[in-house]
Parts: structure tokens; sequence; C-alpha cells
């Protein structure tokens, strides 16, 4: 519990930084777009100051506009106001346009009694909140109107107005903060699910465990009362008998670890051994309870040492699980094993005649749980537990599993272990 909060911590004060970061950026963006506006309307205010204080046909509307002398038109003097309003909105347009500047805006051309004032054909219903710049007029329509002459843009929400200028980076850093999120919750989840899911399965192997020693024990007691009463060529049957109890036992006591290794503890304990006598005697012991079934077994051991750095039960009880899938997967089972030495490391093949594995299924086979359907009926009883523990041991060994298979022609599984050179 205290990894898992400390995890979930560590991701709120992550994506609450990333969050802050990201604002930080914006702040500084916004600020850089506000000095560039500003650099641009100061560039605009000098050209129309100064094409503002000559005489010309702009310049000369707007004074008779403004002093209300329509003497040189054949028009009214509202219409006169009307023309100079538009043709000034369209030229201050054009100045803002041409420095890089499209946002909506007003103005108003106004002395300070407020005598003489033009506005334009539109203007901002609500005049909160708005940025000014005033241009000091000067030259030919102030000298007309003997008055100081201040023409003052206006603009309204300039924020959101640089935010659109940099939606290219805004809205994919959102995106992105968002996708990361979505993601870290998705593995997380996915995370504590597996754990929940190792958790379950450990009390599982713990009871099973606790399940499985009364029946053993109990065998193990008959066992040891029939020795005394059997006669002697009953014997090696109740001996085969022990030592399939013992070898339960040794089971039953090592089943625990499994939990510790999906726990991924280590439960291995390597050292470098000479596993040929091993691998041979549980061939012969393999040999010997086949015997009595219909099962033929044969095996052929490559000469030599065998040295390998690995832990011995684990890799019998890995090879015990491919032989005993071997004899449950024929009609008449035949199997065998063989050993071969090829360039400092050691192959172990299991081949039977069994029914062979498809294609498409062979991707699969070492994941857990998985088995090998025959149409809607496993004829063979399990859990689909026994070649992902088989891959698990050999990958902890440093080797590598091999399937060959085809259809109702058999399988061959290759394990292939490094081989150590020296003790």
């Amino acid at each position: 519990m205290k990894k898992r909060n400390l995890f979930i911590l560590i991701f709120i004060i992550s994506i609450l930084g990333l969050a802050v970061v990201q604002y930080q950026y914006l702040r500084v963006g916004l600020n850089l777009a506000k000095v560039q506006f500003n650099k641009k309307i100061g560039l605009t205010s000098e050209t129309i100051k100064s094409e503002l204080s000559n005489m010309n046909e702009l310049t000369f509307l707007i004074g008779n506009a403004l002093k209300k002398d329509n003497s040189y038109f054949k028009t009214s003097v509202d219409s006169i106001k009307n023309a100079s309003s538009r043709f000034l909105n369209d030229y201050i347009t054009q100045r803002l346009v041409q420095n890089g500047i499209d946002s909506d805006f007003s103005y108003t051309l106004y002395t300070r009694d407020s005598t003489y004032y033009l506005k334009p054909p539109r203007s901002f219903e609500n005049e909160e909140h708005l940025v000014t710049y005033p241009i000091a007029l000067t030259g030919y329509l102030p000298d007309l109107l003997k008055e100081r002459l201040i023409l003052e843009l206006r603009f309204r929400d300039l924020n959101t107005y640089f935010l659109s200028k940099m939606s290219g980076l805004t809205f994919p850093s959102i995106l992105f903060l968002i996708g990361i999120l979505i993601t870290v919750i998705w593995v997380l989840r996915t995370y504590y699910w597996q754990r929940n899911l190792i958790t379950t399965t450990n009390e599982f192997i713990n009871n099973l465990t606790h399940e499985l020693k009364t029946p053993v024990f109990s065998i193990g007691l008959a066992t040891k009362i029939l020795d005394e009463q059997v006669d002697s060529s009953q014997k090696p049957i109740l001996a085969i008998i022990r030592q399939q109890v013992n070898k339960l036992t040794e089971h039953i006591d090592k089943v625990l670890e499994l939990a510790s290794l999906e726990g991924k503890k280590e439960v291995f304990n390597l050292e470098i051994i000479d596993f040929k006598p091993y691998l041979q005697k549980l061939c012969e012991e393999f040999k010997m309870l086949t015997s009595i079934e219909n099962v033929k077994f044969t095996y052929d051991l490559a000469p030599g040492e065998y040295l390998i750095k690995a832990e011995t039960f684990h890799l019998e009880n890995a090879i015990n699980n491919l032989l005993d899938n071997a004899k449950k997967y024929a009609d008449q089972p035949q199997i065998h094993l063989e050993t071969t030495i090829n360039k400092d490391r050691l192959t172990i093949r299991v081949k039977d005649n069994g029914q062979g594995i498809d294609r498409k299924e062979k991707h699969h086979i070492f994941e857990k749980y998985y088995r090998v359907a025959q149409g809607d009926i496993h004829q063979v009883k399990g859990y689909g537990l026994g070649l992902s523990y088989v891959k698990k041991v050999v990958e902890n060994l440093k080797g590598k599993v091999f399937i060959e298979s085809e259809l109702n022609k058999g399988t061959i599984v290759n394990l292939s272990i490094p081989l150590c050179h020296g003790r």
C-alpha cells in the first residue's frame, strides 16, 4: 500500500508539475505575443501619423466632415461624416494588415473638448476592458481645426486573439498532456490489476498446497503399512509409489516458490553443476513409470559432461512437464528424449508422436492458462500452466525454448541452455 500511494503521489505531482510548466510557457508566449503586438502597433501608428499629416483626398474629406462643411460636396453633412468614417476605417484596416495585425478593432477621432469627433461605422457594444492606443495627429488636420486631434485605436479581448495565434502550440500541448494522463492512468490501472491477480493466484497456491498435504501424507503412510505385508513380486511397484510420493512431497514444498517467482522475487539459487547424472536419473525413472503403461519411451544422451548454471529442481520439473505433455497427447505415445552439444550450448530435445499443434496456436502455447482447444472439448485436463512454467525456468537459465510441430505428426520441444567452462 505504501508503494502504491507513493506511485500515485509521484504521478499526481508529475502531472501537476507538467501542467504548471505548460502554463508558465503559455504565459511567456502570451507576453512575447503582447510585446510583438505592441511593436506592430507602434509601426502602424507611425505610418498613420505620417500619412495623415499631409493634405490628401482622405484628410480633406475627414477635415470637411469634422468642420461640418459641405460646400465642396453636393451632399449632406451626415453623408460626408458617414463616408469619412468608412474610408478612415478601411484605411486603418489596410495599415494594420500590412503590419500583420488582423484583430477586430474600432477607433475614435476626437479633440480634447470633443467639439470635433468621428466614430467608426461599427463600434464595440461593451467598451469595458478595451485596450486603447492613442495617436496624436500632427500636420494638416490639427492645423485645420486649430485643435489637438487624437486618433484612438481600440482592441477588445486581445488574449483570445493571442491564443488563436498560438493555437499551433497551445492545443497540441493540451492534447499531449491529456494523452500522457490517459496513458499513465491506463498503465497504473493495468499494473495494479496484475498485482491483484498475482495476490489472488498466490492465495490459491497456498490453499492448494495445504489441501494436497493431507492426501500425500495418507498415501505415504499407506505405503509403509503395505511394505510390511506385500510379497517380493510387488515390492518394485511399491517402490515406484514411494518414489513418486517423495517426489510429490518435494513438489508441494517447492510450489510456494512459484508464487515468489510470479512476484519476481529471486527463488533460483543457480550453481554450476553437471546436469547429465540428474537427467540420466530422470530418464530412468520416467522409463520405469512408463513401462507399466502403454507408452514407449527412449532416450539418447550425448557423451561428456553437461556443465550448466542451473537449479536442479526447477530444470528437472520443467523436463518432467515436457515428458508428461508428450505422454498425454497421443493414443499410443512414442516419446524420445535426446541431447546434443553444439557451440557451447546444451540442447535437450523431447519428441513425441502426438496430435501436433496448429501454426496459429504455436504463438500462444507459452502463455499462462492458454490451452490448445480440440473443437469445443479439452480431452486432456489441465490448467495451461506447464509450458508457461517451462519457458520461465529456461529463460532464468539464460536459455531458449523452441517448438517444432505439425498437425497429426507430433511435436518437438527444444531446450537450448548455455554451457559453462569449468566449475
